[in-house]
């Protein structure tokens, strides 16, 4: 494994995908020049072929072109699996109501050789610059999807199977690691005992408000073993900043009254403390254990600025003992980590 050099928040590109919005070319070349200008070298860039169907590798590649940007002073992230192909009805197949104005489709391509091609056309698609850290995108989905058990099996096979193309790439130096990223915690686990994994990329699991003993243990043994952490979705998919999905799913007051209640009183702490509930929910996720860097998305370039200064910011220990007096912090969760 080559060396890998991550600085603390890393830039997701979902939204030079289109994600729930269509930017312009204009304000997505000045989200990614505001990401390097903010960013010790080498910035980096998290993206996916899901992406837009491929759109914001597309994007970011075409950014990166136009700004002169050297590909040393940038370290992209693709997470494989999905392979743009022709739109040929209204509107994308692979993700629906999700993607706004794309021109094309994606198909899922989890296998040795769909690994491969996916790997191939993000490169395509980037231009002048290369995906150096590659993995395999949401296994957990792929495997959710089964009919039935012996389908499962195949599946998990076919994710063995991505991983010996991606563990090629990395022999031959073609990449600098290989990691993976999913929003169920417990798949990494699978993989990484099946896989030396230089990098995990854990999703909506390890934040303010969820973080399970077996986690924070699992992260501690990664952490052991050197292998690398980014933590991403800290804010439970917005609910905790005031958004109503919970890990991309819509709440409801009357069900989930405990989400609620608890952000409620999350908020009330934050409001005494003079801090900004985001900042909490940063600060928490940056300092779980074995977290090198924390991801963090924006389809605003005035907000780059403000993302990356959050992640130097000390949130005082006072705050951290009432969360946990308050039963809002597992009273089990190491102090060391606040």
């Amino acid at each position: 494994m080559q060396k890998i050099s991550l600085p603390k928040v890393i830039f997701g590109t979902s939204g030079l995908g289109n994600l729930y919005v269509a930017l312009s070319d204009v304000d997505k070349c000045a989200i990614v020049a505001e990401s390097v200008r903010c960013s010790p070298k080498p910035v980096v860039f998290d993206s996916a072929g899901k992406y837009g169907a491929g759109l914001a590798l597309e994007s970011l590649g075409r950014a990166l072109k136009q700004l002169n940007v050297d590909p040393k002073d940038v370290l992209i992230s693709n997470k494989l699996g999905w392979l743009r192909t022709e739109l040929t009805t209204a509107e994308p197949t692979f993700e629906p109501g999700v993607w706004c104005d794309l021109k094309h489709d994606a198909v899922q391509r989890i296998s040795y050789g769909g690994i491969l091609e996916c790997y191939e056309q993000g490169n395509e698609l980037l231009g002048d610059y290369r995906a150096e850290l590659i993995s395999v995108h949401d296994p957990d989905e792929y495997l959710a999807a089964a009919k039935n058990e012996p389908d499962q099996i195949q599946r998990y096979r076919d994710i063995l199977g991505a991983y010996r193309a991606l563990n090629e790439l990395r022999d031959q130096g073609k990449v600098k690691g290989i990691g993976v990223g999913s929003k169920d915690w417990r798949i990494i686990k699978r993989i990484a005992h099946d896989v030396k994994l230089d990098w995990v990329m854990i999703a909506n699991s390890m934040t303010i408000h969820s973080h399970p003993s077996e986690l924070v243990e699992f992260m501690q043994h990664l952490e052991n073993q050197g292998t690398l952490i980014i933590n991403s979705a800290v804010f439970n998919g917005g609910f905790l900043t005031g958004a109503d999905y919970y890990n991309y799913q819509l709440t409801d007051p009357v069900k989930d009254s405990g989400l609620y209640h608890w952000r409620e009183q999350f908020y009330q702490l934050c409001t005494g403390y003079k801090i900004k509930p985001a900042d909490a929910c940063v600060a928490f996720g940056l300092n779980a254990p074995g977290v090198k860097s924390i991801a963090l998305n924006t389809t605003k370039a005035e907000r780059v600025a403000q993302n990356v200064a959050v992640a130097s910011l000390k949130i005082p220990t006072e705050f951290w003992s009432e969360m946990k007096e308050r039963g809002l912090i597992d009273k089990s969760y190491a102090s060391v980590y606040l």
